[in-house]
């Protein structure tokens, strides 16, 4: 039962993580978080130790953890292999993917639309972490998928910021629905360079962002 209770938050806090519900540098004290879920506080520590132990959150005293600050040369760095390694598996998706996974992709599609319209920055964050992460999974490669979310556990709580400005959040959904496009006639390449596009315009977005507020 302790086991099954760890890993239920566990998976409750890497869900978290993965669609930017933690802001970069927030601190997540385990007694807050026991209470929060109404448990105690021992499974809560061992899900928030196995986070940090895969680089997700940090240690600190006083038995609390924080989400990594995020510097301009560390978001570079993830930024470099999250592009090789997630256009490899979206051109993988296109040639593997069910239709249970176009129907949830288009269901992404349409609640990012009305997050957009409506402001509402953590219902865009989680359909954009559930169509990224679905189209991942329908490439069917185990090892290739963990190393995805490892990235997206340590850069998702930055995605916060892709609303900052009016004119960005118009863009937001412009390349899902190219992505999308692509899949539902299993263009493959096609794919790729929507999904590669959408990492790229919003991480020079993201990075300028970066180094202006820590330059």
């Amino acid at each position: 039962m302790a086991d099954n209770l760890q890993e239920h938050l566990y998976q409750r806090i890497r869900e978290a993580l993965l669609a930017g519900r933690f802001q970069p540098g927030e601190r997540l004290k385990i007694r807050d978080l026991a209470s929060e879920w109404g448990t105690s506080p021992m499974p809560v520590r061992a899900a928030l130790q196995r986070l940090v132990a895969e680089g997700a959150l940090e240690g600190e005293q006083q038995r609390s953890v924080r989400v990594p600050v995020m510097t301009p040369e560390r978001f570079r760095q993830i930024f470099q292999v999250r592009l090789t390694l997630e256009g490899l598996a979206v051109e993988q998706a296109a040639a593997r993917i069910q239709p249970a996974d176009i129907v949830v992709l288009r269901d992404c599609v349409a609640q990012m639309e009305r997050a957009i319209s409506a402001r509402d920055v953590q219902g865009y964050l989680g359909a954009n972490s559930l169509f990224h992460l679905t189209l991942y999974r329908a490439a069917d490669n185990p090892v290739l998928l963990r190393m995805i979310e490892s990235l997206w556990l340590q850069v998702g709580p930055f995605f916060n910021r892709l609303f900052s400005e009016d004119d960005l959040a118009q863009r937001l959904n412009d390349f899902h629905e190219d992505a999308f496009t692509a899949l539902e006639t299993g263009d493959g390449p096609a794919a790729r360079k929507a999904m590669e596009q959408d990492l790229i315009y919003f991480a020079d977005f993201l990075l300028s962002l970066l180094e202006r507020e820590q330059g």
